[in-house]
């Protein structure tokens, strides 16, 4: 059996069959819904139902609140129809523009730039043509079907012969992937992979000022905006903020640096918030969020771009919106949401 689902105030309208959910439907008809992490986690997701009936599964309270979902608001990546539906939902043009693919990909290189930081560079095959938009994230689909979800660092354009695309991994111990990528993982490998994903890319129609946030190795999906930037020649002025807690953490300060003193349009910004003495850091510290407010005190003109933990995500909306006048829907965000944030869902 499917349902009807019609998007307000797009009316566009789209087929769900009763043991999916909206947004998969919708990924799967190329219809650009808003997203993160599609495993009711992030949030980035909710929508409100207008008219019909759905049943959710699995998510974080952090995600819909009863309160939200007392008042009509659903997350698109968990909720199931019941009945032909209205939904009030932001449209994303181009986030469904490009195919969905599996693929295999070969592991050409992985380095360590920090402790607990790995660049994995993989070869994608000559046989298919993997398009997407800078900011966008693939899965790796491990043997007991298991997804694990990453940014991509490399911007379309920047894949080179042969067609490559960069990840930054965090080490998570315990971690199912991440022990192997640390552990027994070695050049050569064969993975698979599917994507791309997600809603998190700059928006290109725009000519407002750009803040680039990252913290950790959300800094990923930011380095492939700036290279989108710097490669279409796009001269809006943008600001990256990098935020880590030790010098070794800025794990490509210098191609960041390289990046601004080649990009008249392009500051960048690092912040340390527990520097060690050894680090000698004379730069900026504390939470990089808050280094935003204190150069940005009024954001109204601006569109800002956010991934790392969901922490500084989070407190970044809150506090753009409330203190900086942000305007809500300027702020993109990608949340990197680990497996274990995942395990605090609701039964």
């Amino acid at each position: 059996m499917s349902f009807t689902v019609t998007l307000h105030p797009a009316e566009r309208r789209y087929e769900v069959e009763s043991d999916e959910t909206l947004l998969a439907a919708a990924i799967r008809q190329g219809i650009g819904l808003p997203y993160g992490c599609r495993d009711g986690a992030c949030g980035s997701c909710k929508s409100r139902l207008l008219e019909g009936r759905v049943v959710h599964g699995p998510h974080q309270a952090k995600a819909l609140t009863a309160a939200e979902a007392q008042a009509g608001l659903i997350l698109t990546c968990c909720a199931r129809p019941e009945t032909d539906c209205v939904v009030e939902a932001r449209t994303v043009p181009g986030a469904g523009d490009f195919p969905i693919l599996k693929m295999p990909t070969r592991l050409i290189s992985i380095d360590k730039p920090a402790p607990d930081v790995a660049v994995l560079r993989l070869q994608l095959p000559a046989n298919q043509n993997l398009q997407y938009r800078a900011g966008q994230y693939i899965e790796f689909i491990l043997r007991d079907g298991a997804r694990r979800s990453y940014s991509m660092a490399t911007s379309p354009h920047a894949l080179g012969t042969p067609p490559a695309i960069e990840l930054h991994i965090r080490h998570l111990p315990g971690g199912l992937f991440t022990d192997q990528v640390f552990g027994t993982m070695k050049e050569r490998d064969i993975l698979r992979m599917e994507g791309p994903f997600g809603s998190f890319f700059l928006r290109e129609d725009s000519t407002k000022p750009v803040v680039l946030l990252a913290s950790g190795t959300g800094f990923a999906p930011i380095k492939a905006i700036v290279q989108r930037l710097r490669e279409q020649g796009i001269t809006r002025d943008a600001v990256l903020y990098w935020g880590c807690r030790r010098r070794a953490d800025l794990y490509q300060h210098d191609w960041c640096a390289e990046a601004a003193a080649a990009m008249p349009s392009l500051r960048y910004v690092p912040v340390l918030s527990e520097p060690a003495p050894e680090d000698a850091w004379g730069g900026r510290t504390g939470f990089v969020h808050e280094a935003v407010m204190r150069d940005w005190p009024d954001l109204s003109g601006h569109q800002v771009y956010a991934c790392g933990t969901p922490p500084m995500v989070e407190a970044a909306q809150r506090d753009f919106v409330a203190r900086c006048g942000l305007p809500e829907e300027e702020f993109y965000a990608d949340a990197f949401t680990s497996e274990a944030d995942k395990q605090g869902v609701l039964a």
